[in-house]
Protein backbone atom coordinates (compact mmCIF):
# COMPACT_ATOMS: atom_id res chain seq x y z
CA UNK A 1 0.00 0.00 0.00
CA UNK A 2 1.10 3.21 -0.63
CA UNK A 3 -0.26 6.50 0.65
CA UNK A 4 0.80 10.06 1.36
CA UNK A 5 2.88 10.27 4.92
CA UNK A 6 2.97 13.30 6.81
CA UNK A 7 4.61 14.45 9.63
CA UNK A 8 7.81 13.79 8.04
CA UNK A 9 11.50 14.42 9.08
CA UNK A 10 13.57 13.78 6.35
CA UNK A 11 17.17 14.47 5.58
CA UNK A 12 18.58 15.07 2.09
CA UNK A 13 21.98 14.79 1.70
CA UNK A 14 23.21 16.26 -1.57
CA UNK A 15 20.13 18.53 -0.85
CA UNK A 16 21.83 21.66 -2.97
CA UNK A 17 22.54 19.35 -6.20
CA UNK A 18 20.07 19.08 -9.08
CA UNK A 19 17.94 16.68 -8.38
CA UNK A 20 17.93 17.26 -4.67
CA UNK A 21 16.89 20.31 -4.86
CA UNK A 22 13.59 19.90 -6.56
CA UNK A 23 12.94 17.15 -3.77
CA UNK A 24 13.53 19.66 -1.61
CA UNK A 25 10.97 21.63 -3.01
CA UNK A 26 8.16 19.57 -3.98
CA UNK A 27 8.26 18.35 -0.04
CA UNK A 28 8.27 22.24 0.80
CA UNK A 29 5.24 22.18 -0.84
CA UNK A 30 3.53 19.64 1.61
CA UNK A 31 1.92 20.48 5.06
CA UNK A 32 4.35 18.76 8.28
CA UNK A 33 7.47 18.27 6.53
CA UNK A 34 10.75 18.72 8.70
CA UNK A 35 13.37 19.42 6.29
CA UNK A 36 16.91 19.07 6.46
CA UNK A 37 19.16 19.82 3.42
CA UNK A 38 23.02 18.45 3.91
CA UNK A 39 25.89 19.62 1.55
CA UNK A 40 28.89 21.25 0.63
CA UNK A 41 26.90 23.68 -2.22
CA UNK A 42 29.76 24.34 -4.30
CA UNK A 43 26.64 24.26 -6.82
CA UNK A 44 23.92 26.34 -4.94
CA UNK A 45 26.59 28.48 -2.77
CA UNK A 46 25.74 32.05 -4.37
CA UNK A 47 22.11 31.36 -5.75
CA UNK A 48 20.16 33.72 -4.59
CA UNK A 49 16.68 32.35 -5.63
CA UNK A 50 17.49 28.90 -4.33
CA UNK A 51 19.00 30.72 -0.44
CA UNK A 52 15.41 32.69 -0.31
CA UNK A 53 13.64 29.11 -0.92
CA UNK A 54 15.24 27.73 2.32
CA UNK A 55 14.66 30.59 4.30
CA UNK A 56 11.01 30.86 3.57
CA UNK A 57 10.28 27.81 3.49
CA UNK A 58 12.12 27.22 6.96
CA UNK A 59 14.40 24.33 5.76
CA UNK A 60 17.29 23.64 7.85
CA UNK A 61 20.76 23.56 6.21
CA UNK A 62 23.95 22.15 7.14
CA UNK A 63 26.25 23.40 4.88
CA UNK A 64 29.96 20.96 5.08
CA UNK A 65 32.05 18.44 3.17
CA UNK A 66 30.59 15.23 3.89
CA UNK A 67 33.69 12.74 2.56
CA UNK A 68 35.10 14.06 6.00
CA UNK A 69 33.46 11.75 8.47
CA UNK A 70 33.41 14.54 11.50
CA UNK A 71 30.42 16.31 9.21
CA UNK A 72 28.17 13.84 10.41
CA UNK A 73 28.42 14.58 13.54
CA UNK A 74 26.26 18.15 12.39
CA UNK A 75 23.24 16.60 11.93
CA UNK A 76 20.77 14.97 13.87
CA UNK A 77 20.68 11.72 15.54
CA UNK A 78 16.74 10.45 14.26
CA UNK A 79 15.11 10.92 10.79
CA UNK A 80 12.15 9.32 9.22
CA UNK A 81 13.68 9.74 5.69
CA UNK A 82 17.23 9.73 4.93
CA UNK A 83 17.58 10.85 0.85
CA UNK A 84 21.18 9.97 -0.03
CA UNK A 85 21.87 11.71 -3.31
CA UNK A 86 25.19 12.93 -2.62
CA UNK A 87 28.30 12.19 -5.43
CA UNK A 88 30.21 13.60 -7.57
CA UNK A 89 28.86 13.43 -11.23
CA UNK A 90 29.39 14.90 -14.84
CA UNK A 91 30.92 13.36 -17.93
CA UNK A 92 34.03 15.60 -18.29
CA UNK A 93 34.77 14.90 -14.33
CA UNK A 94 34.63 11.37 -15.32
CA UNK A 95 37.74 11.87 -18.25
CA UNK A 96 39.37 14.38 -16.43
CA UNK A 97 39.53 13.89 -12.87
CA UNK A 98 38.43 9.96 -12.47
CA UNK A 99 40.59 9.75 -9.19
CA UNK A 100 38.69 12.35 -7.78
CA UNK A 101 34.95 10.47 -8.61
CA UNK A 102 36.48 7.46 -7.06
CA UNK A 103 37.59 9.31 -3.78
CA UNK A 104 34.61 11.49 -3.33
CA UNK A 105 32.08 8.97 -3.92
CA UNK A 106 33.41 6.10 -2.07
CA UNK A 107 34.11 8.30 0.84
CA UNK A 108 30.37 9.70 1.11
CA UNK A 109 28.86 6.32 0.66
CA UNK A 110 31.14 4.73 3.73
CA UNK A 111 30.55 7.78 5.51
CA UNK A 112 26.97 7.63 5.44
CA UNK A 113 26.55 3.86 5.84
CA UNK A 114 28.57 4.05 8.89
CA UNK A 115 26.65 6.57 10.50
CA UNK A 116 23.27 5.05 9.67
CA UNK A 117 24.84 2.18 11.88
CA UNK A 118 24.85 4.74 14.85
CA UNK A 119 21.76 6.70 14.66
CA UNK A 120 17.77 5.69 14.26
CA UNK A 121 16.19 6.18 10.66
CA UNK A 122 13.54 4.14 9.06
CA UNK A 123 13.74 4.47 5.51
CA UNK A 124 16.98 5.33 3.37
CA UNK A 125 17.36 5.84 -0.28
CA UNK A 126 20.34 5.56 -2.49
CA UNK A 127 20.48 7.35 -5.76
CA UNK A 128 22.37 5.41 -8.86
CA UNK A 129 22.15 5.16 -12.30
CA UNK A 130 21.68 2.91 -15.24
CA UNK A 131 24.75 3.50 -16.33
CA UNK A 132 25.83 0.53 -13.85
CA UNK A 133 25.05 -2.12 -16.54
CA UNK A 134 26.31 0.22 -19.59
CA UNK A 135 28.20 -2.90 -20.56
CA UNK A 136 25.40 -5.41 -20.25
CA UNK A 137 23.22 -4.68 -23.49
CA UNK A 138 26.42 -4.35 -25.66
CA UNK A 139 27.67 -7.74 -25.06
CA UNK A 140 25.08 -9.92 -24.00
CA UNK A 141 22.16 -8.41 -25.58
CA UNK A 142 19.56 -8.17 -22.77
CA UNK A 143 16.48 -6.46 -24.05
CA UNK A 144 15.34 -2.90 -24.40
CA UNK A 145 13.49 -1.78 -22.62
CA UNK A 146 15.38 -2.90 -19.60
CA UNK A 147 14.18 -4.33 -16.47
CA UNK A 148 15.89 -3.91 -13.10
CA UNK A 149 16.90 -7.33 -12.54
CA UNK A 150 19.68 -7.53 -15.44
CA UNK A 151 23.00 -8.18 -14.24
CA UNK A 152 25.18 -5.18 -13.66
CA UNK A 153 28.35 -5.19 -16.12
CA UNK A 154 31.18 -2.75 -16.77
CA UNK A 155 33.53 -2.85 -20.11
CA UNK A 156 36.14 -1.46 -20.27
CA UNK A 157 36.30 -1.81 -16.46
CA UNK A 158 39.72 0.61 -17.02
CA UNK A 159 37.93 3.79 -19.02
CA UNK A 160 37.80 6.93 -16.76
CA UNK A 161 33.96 7.27 -18.10
CA UNK A 162 32.77 4.09 -16.19
CA UNK A 163 34.19 5.54 -12.64
CA UNK A 164 31.10 7.28 -11.73
CA UNK A 165 28.99 3.90 -12.59
CA UNK A 166 31.43 1.72 -10.81
CA UNK A 167 31.31 3.59 -7.44
CA UNK A 168 27.19 3.58 -7.87
CA UNK A 169 27.54 -0.22 -8.01
CA UNK A 170 29.39 0.04 -4.80
CA UNK A 171 26.81 2.30 -3.27
CA UNK A 172 24.10 -0.38 -3.99
CA UNK A 173 26.08 -3.09 -2.79
CA UNK A 174 26.39 -1.22 0.23
CA UNK A 175 23.60 0.02 1.18
CA UNK A 176 21.23 -3.07 0.17
CA UNK A 177 23.92 -5.46 2.50
CA UNK A 178 24.01 -2.69 5.40
CA UNK A 179 20.11 -2.71 5.29
CA UNK A 180 19.71 -6.23 6.00
CA UNK A 181 22.26 -6.54 8.93
CA UNK A 182 21.33 -2.98 10.63
CA UNK A 183 17.22 -3.43 9.98
CA UNK A 184 16.61 -0.49 8.24
CA UNK A 185 14.54 -0.09 5.24
CA UNK A 186 16.34 0.38 1.78
CA UNK A 187 15.56 1.74 -1.59
CA UNK A 188 17.43 1.75 -4.28
CA UNK A 189 16.95 4.09 -7.57
CA UNK A 190 18.22 4.08 -10.80
CA UNK A 191 18.11 7.26 -13.07
CA UNK A 192 17.64 7.17 -16.44
CA UNK A 193 19.40 10.69 -18.22
CA UNK A 194 17.28 13.48 -15.49
CA UNK A 195 17.44 16.61 -17.42
CA UNK A 196 16.16 20.18 -16.85
CA UNK A 197 17.04 23.65 -15.89
CA UNK A 198 20.08 23.61 -13.13
CA UNK A 199 21.71 20.11 -14.58
CA UNK A 200 25.36 21.79 -14.77
CA UNK A 201 27.76 22.47 -17.25
CA UNK A 202 29.33 19.10 -17.88
CA UNK A 203 26.66 17.36 -19.54
CA UNK A 204 25.44 16.07 -23.10
CA UNK A 205 22.80 18.71 -23.37
CA UNK A 206 24.96 21.69 -22.33
CA UNK A 207 27.40 20.77 -24.71
CA UNK A 208 25.00 20.43 -27.77
CA UNK A 209 23.62 24.26 -26.41
CA UNK A 210 27.59 25.55 -26.86
CA UNK A 211 27.79 23.78 -30.16
CA UNK A 212 24.84 25.67 -31.53
CA UNK A 213 25.78 29.11 -30.22
CA UNK A 214 29.71 28.61 -31.59
CA UNK A 215 27.85 28.18 -34.65
CA UNK A 216 29.19 24.69 -35.44
CA UNK A 217 28.79 23.85 -39.08
CA UNK A 218 28.86 21.25 -40.51
CA UNK A 219 27.30 20.42 -36.93
CA UNK A 220 28.54 16.45 -36.26
CA UNK A 221 26.30 14.16 -34.54
CA UNK A 222 28.47 11.92 -32.36
CA UNK A 223 26.76 8.62 -32.10
CA UNK A 224 23.92 9.23 -34.18
CA UNK A 225 21.89 5.96 -34.03
CA UNK A 226 22.62 5.56 -30.34
CA UNK A 227 19.64 5.86 -28.47
CA UNK A 228 18.96 7.53 -24.82
CA UNK A 229 15.62 8.40 -23.07
CA UNK A 230 15.14 11.52 -21.14
CA UNK A 231 13.35 12.28 -18.24
CA UNK A 232 11.98 16.00 -17.15
CA UNK A 233 13.70 16.95 -13.54
CA UNK A 234 10.25 16.85 -12.12
CA UNK A 235 9.24 13.83 -13.22
CA UNK A 236 12.63 12.10 -11.79
CA UNK A 237 12.12 13.89 -8.15
CA UNK A 238 8.26 13.35 -7.54
CA UNK A 239 8.63 9.11 -8.47
CA UNK A 240 11.95 9.33 -5.44
CA UNK A 241 9.80 10.57 -3.57
CA UNK A 242 7.21 8.09 -4.25
CA UNK A 243 9.06 5.38 -3.95
CA UNK A 244 11.09 6.48 -0.72
CA UNK A 245 7.02 7.02 0.70
CA UNK A 246 6.01 3.71 -0.18
CA UNK A 247 5.61 1.21 2.25
CA UNK A 248 5.14 -1.94 0.26
CA UNK A 249 8.72 -1.19 -1.69
CA UNK A 250 11.37 -2.55 0.67
CA UNK A 251 14.82 -3.41 0.17
CA UNK A 252 14.32 -3.33 -3.74
CA UNK A 253 15.95 -1.92 -7.00
CA UNK A 254 13.47 0.95 -8.89
CA UNK A 255 14.18 2.75 -12.17
CA UNK A 256 13.35 6.41 -12.42
CA UNK A 257 13.25 8.00 -15.88
CA UNK A 258 10.88 7.92 -19.00
CA UNK A 259 10.53 4.82 -21.11
CA UNK A 260 10.32 7.24 -24.93
CA UNK A 261 13.37 6.01 -26.67
CA UNK A 262 15.21 8.61 -29.14
CA UNK A 263 17.90 8.34 -31.03
CA UNK A 264 20.80 10.96 -30.69
CA UNK A 265 20.37 12.04 -33.70
CA UNK A 266 16.59 12.81 -33.30
CA UNK A 267 17.80 15.02 -30.32
CA UNK A 268 20.31 17.12 -31.78
CA UNK A 269 18.28 17.58 -34.31
CA UNK A 270 15.12 19.25 -31.98
CA UNK A 271 18.11 20.99 -30.81
CA UNK A 272 18.85 22.30 -33.74
CA UNK A 273 14.77 23.10 -34.33
CA UNK A 274 14.89 25.20 -31.14
CA UNK A 275 18.08 27.41 -32.12
CA UNK A 276 16.58 28.10 -35.56
CA UNK A 277 19.51 26.12 -37.04
CA UNK A 278 19.61 26.03 -41.27
CA UNK A 279 23.37 24.40 -41.99
CA UNK A 280 24.05 20.83 -42.71
CA UNK A 281 24.18 17.34 -40.03
CA UNK A 282 27.35 14.99 -40.29
CA UNK A 283 27.40 12.04 -38.65
CA UNK A 284 30.43 11.61 -36.62
CA UNK A 285 31.83 8.63 -34.64
CA UNK A 286 30.71 7.60 -31.17
CA UNK A 287 32.11 8.78 -28.00
CA UNK A 288 34.52 6.42 -26.57
CA UNK A 289 32.79 4.38 -23.50
CA UNK A 290 29.28 5.51 -24.80
CA UNK A 291 26.55 2.43 -25.14
CA UNK A 292 24.53 2.05 -28.05
CA UNK A 293 21.05 1.73 -26.59
CA UNK A 294 19.21 2.60 -23.24
CA UNK A 295 15.68 2.77 -22.29
CA UNK A 296 14.48 1.64 -18.66
CA UNK A 297 11.55 -0.35 -18.26
CA UNK A 298 9.60 1.14 -15.57
CA UNK A 299 6.91 -1.77 -14.90
CA UNK A 300 8.05 -2.02 -11.61
CA UNK A 301 7.96 1.18 -10.74
CA UNK A 302 3.77 1.92 -12.00
CA UNK A 303 3.00 -1.44 -10.23
CA UNK A 304 4.62 -0.68 -6.90
CA UNK A 305 4.23 3.01 -6.44
CA UNK A 306 2.21 4.15 -9.76
CA UNK A 307 4.98 6.22 -10.96
CA UNK A 308 4.34 7.53 -14.54
CA UNK A 309 6.29 10.24 -16.01
CA UNK A 310 3.77 13.28 -17.30
CA UNK A 311 6.66 15.56 -19.67
CA UNK A 312 7.36 14.47 -22.70
CA UNK A 313 11.41 13.99 -23.69
CA UNK A 314 10.58 17.12 -26.10
CA UNK A 315 9.38 19.37 -23.18
CA UNK A 316 11.86 18.16 -20.97
CA UNK A 317 14.32 19.49 -23.63
CA UNK A 318 13.30 22.85 -24.26
CA UNK A 319 12.76 23.32 -20.37
CA UNK A 320 16.38 22.73 -20.36
CA UNK A 321 17.17 25.09 -23.19
CA UNK A 322 15.71 27.68 -22.48
CA UNK A 323 17.54 27.51 -18.82
CA UNK A 324 21.19 27.00 -20.79
CA UNK A 325 20.39 29.84 -23.39
CA UNK A 326 20.08 32.61 -20.91
CA UNK A 327 22.98 35.10 -20.80
CA UNK A 328 24.00 34.42 -17.68
CA UNK A 329 24.68 30.52 -18.26
CA UNK A 330 25.63 31.39 -21.62
CA UNK A 331 28.54 33.11 -20.26
CA UNK A 332 29.30 30.01 -18.21
CA UNK A 333 28.91 27.44 -21.36
CA UNK A 334 31.78 28.90 -23.02
CA UNK A 335 34.33 29.10 -19.88
CA UNK A 336 37.62 28.29 -20.63
CA UNK A 337 37.32 25.66 -18.38
CA UNK A 338 34.10 24.07 -20.37
CA UNK A 339 35.54 24.38 -23.43
CA UNK A 340 38.52 22.18 -22.55
CA UNK A 341 35.79 19.59 -21.29
CA UNK A 342 34.43 19.94 -24.79
CA UNK A 343 37.77 19.25 -26.51
CA UNK A 344 38.34 15.92 -24.87
CA UNK A 345 35.04 14.61 -25.36
CA UNK A 346 35.05 15.21 -28.85
CA UNK A 347 38.76 13.66 -29.05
Amino acid sequence: MCKLIMNRKVLILGGGGFIGSQISRILAKRKNYNITIADDFHKNQDDETFTDFVKKNKIKVVKSDFTKVKSFDLLDKSYDDFYMLASMIGVDNTLEIPHEIIRVNTALIYNSLEWIKKVNISNVLFTSTSECYSGTIDKFGYKIPTPEEIPLCIDPIDHPRFTYAVTKMLGESGFLNYAKIFEFNCKIIRYNNVIGPNMGFKHVIPHLVERFIDKESPFKIYGADQTRSFCDIYDGALGTIQAMECEDAKNDIFHIGNDEEITIENLVKETGKYFNYSGSYEIAPTYPGSVSRRCPDLTKARKMFNFNPTISWKEALYNSLEWYRSEEHTSELQSPCNLVCRLLLEK
